[in-house]
């Protein structure tokens, strides 16, 4: 995995998240969805977290937590910023299902 040293910015559209929904799943009811990421019933939107969004963004900001349509997100990067390191990764803001404010109930990040 690459990793870039330092902050980083967006061009124009563009949208970075520093999390991204992993691993299985509880849901409420006590049903656990697996993590069948490449497989068929692993087919399906994640929720991150907003690090950065380019200047042309104005419906999400920093912190938010994004709903992604699957499979538009790009390989995660790994950015120091000396103060913090963690994976990222630019998401395609026309498939961006939902947003709120609070980390979504039982996900794993």
């Amino acid at each position: 995995m690459n990793t870039v040293h330092g902050d980083i910015t967006p061009l124009k559209n563009k949208v970075l998240v520093k999390t991204i929904e992993k691993g299985e799943q509880l849901t409420k009811g006590g049903l656990i969805i697996p993590d069948d990421d490449g497989k068929d019933r692993g087919i399906r939107a994640r929720w991150a977290q907003v690090y950065r969004t380019g200047k042309y963004v104005d419906f999400i900001k920093e912190g938010q937590w994004v709903l992604v349509e699957h499979g538009y997100w790009t390989r995660g990067f790994t950015i120091n910023t000396g103060k913090e390191k963690f994976d990222c990764r630019l998401v395609d803001n026309e498939h961006i299902l939902g947003v709120q404010d609070e980390k979504p109930e039982d996900i794993n990040v």
